[in-house]
């Protein structure tokens, strides 16, 4: 995994350096060397000023020389070591100190480069010090992020509005009041759920999710409220439905605004009374129950609501979380991904493979209409190495210049998987519709797929 991806702080950042030397002319000169080669330079004039900027989380190298007055480099090294010990030091050196940097390379100490040295010398020792780091940070935040999926479910991302959102979910699981979860097609709406549930007093009870969309019309009913025996035709015995079931736990229905009508004035009245009678009973049931809805739509907006009732939106809207798609927080899909690739490589019982600096590009640079469900598709086909370099998110991106450096095949590469991911958006990810749209046989079409790394879930309705 140590080759797999850059931590999110490092992706679009300059790698840091510190440089540390009470020689102000050569400070400025070692300064203006590692500024041109990249490198953004912290410059310090002595160790104390050093000690108050640089923590165990300091995201770049240390270099510092060894003669200095008052705390010298190889104290400097020693008391950054006790605060990290991963925090990789290049120490500069004359000629009478080698024999004491050599020493200090057996501490842990990451380089020392002997004056007097070319510029190439402190540059590329550098290089690899930053490297090692941007691996070491990419580690810890790997393990940050599977010690919060252990515990989210795994709601990931270190990025304001996911912190709101962490912070809103811990404030309402215990407030006991229906949830209207609003969020983009694989956007984490069950995640959300199960979260509530799980940090609320109902967690020792039955989590129920039902997705109002991928049952039929004639039997949503019967599996929302329950039956006795003989209340239509094949009740052959009692069944418990599912808002029953979920009595003193919470019941989770997904797509909520493709319940039908008729179903949505039965939920209308189990919310406000606390109630239920199954088909063909006169029996009324208590129930103890938490509702939290999820929508892909704004049921707020009349015209994206359609036959959705208006009084059972309001009765649902009593807390509404938002959940932000996956392109409005790209900060979190470097973590995001190195999670799921570590993931699927511990399924698939493989080592992930490195991920070059093109796949690091596509990934911040995909719009992810699949959001996080779509993510975790590139994931596993990366780790099984179905995905080698995915090329821009669309051809327009890629086009911005007119192709400039691009070869002409790689243009129409370009050209034709845009054309894929414009037609499967436009018929819901249907095979069968974006087959006879395109014009392509059936085989030719999942080759292209997976040549192009397109995800074809990500544009399914209700995916």
């Amino acid at each position: 995994m140590s080759e797999c991806f850059e931590g999110a702080a490092a992706v679009g950042a300059r790698p840091k350096i510190a440089f540390v030397d009470d020689d102000e002319t050569l400070r400025r000169a070692n300064t203006q060397t590692l500024e041109l080669a990249g490198f953004e330079v912290l410059a310090f004039e002595g160790a104390e000023a050093a000690l108050q900027r640089i923590d165990a989380d300091f995201p770049g190298a240390v270099v510092t020389d060894v003669r200095m007055p008052r705390i010298d480099g190889f104290q400097l090294f020693r008391r950054l070591s006790e605060r990290d010990p991963d925090l990789p030091v290049i120490l500069i050196t004359g000629h009478g100190d080698i024999a004491m940097a050599v020493d200090a390379l057996h501490e842990g100490a990451y380089d020392f480069i002997a004056k007097p040295y070319p510029a190439e010398r402190l540059v590329q020792s550098a290089m690899r010090a930053v490297d090692k780091r941007r691996l070491v940070i990419e580690n810890r935040a790997l393990r940050r992020a599977a010690a919060m999926a252990e515990e989210d479910l795994p709601l990931i991302g270190e990025t304001p509005s996911m912190d709101r959102l962490r912070r809103t979910l811990k404030q309402i699981a215990n407030a006991d009041v229906d949830v209207l979860v609003a969020g983009e097609t694989g956007s984490g709406k069950e995640v959300v759920a199960e979260l509530l549930h799980r940090w609320s007093r109902r967690c020792a009870s039955h989590f129920v999710a039902l997705n109002c969309g991928a049952l039929p019309e004639t039997v949503l009913e019967s599996e929302l409220f329950g039956h006795e025996p003989g209340a239509f035709t094949g009740a052959h015995k009692k069944r418990i439905g599912h808002i029953e079931h979920s009595s003193g736990g919470t019941l989770f229905l997904d797509e909520i605004e493709s319940m039908p009508l008729s179903a949505q004035v039965k939920l209308l009245r189990v919310l406000e009374k606390r109630e239920i009678t199954p088909l063909g009973s006169n029996e009324v049931r208590p129930l103890d129950l938490r509702v939290v809805a999820a929508a892909k739509v704004d049921l707020g907006d009349p015209a994206a609501r359609g036959e959705f009732r208006e009084d059972l939106f309001y009765r649902l809207n009593v807390v509404t979380v938002a959940i932000p798609p996956l392109r409005e927080r790209r900060e979190d899909i470097p973590l995001l991904f190195a999670y799921f690739l570590s993931r699927a490589a511990k399924r698939f019982h493989i080592e992930p493979p490195p991920v070059a600096a093109e796949t690091r590009r596509y990934l911040l640079s995909h719009d992810w209409p699949g959001n996080v469900r779509e993510l975790v598709h590139f994931a596993e086909r990366f780790v099984l190495g179905l995905i080698e370099s995915p090329g821009p998110t669309t051809s327009g991106e890629a086009m911005a210049d007119g192709g400039a450096g691009l070869s002409l095949p790689r243009r129409m590469e370009l050209y034709e998987a845009e054309q894929i991911r414009q037609t499967l958006a436009a018929h819901a990810g249907d095979v069968k519709a974006t087959i006879e749209a395109l014009g392509i046989p059936r085989k030719t079409f999942y080759d292209k797929l997976q040549r192009h790394g397109i995800v074809r879930t990500g544009y399914a309705k209700g995916s």
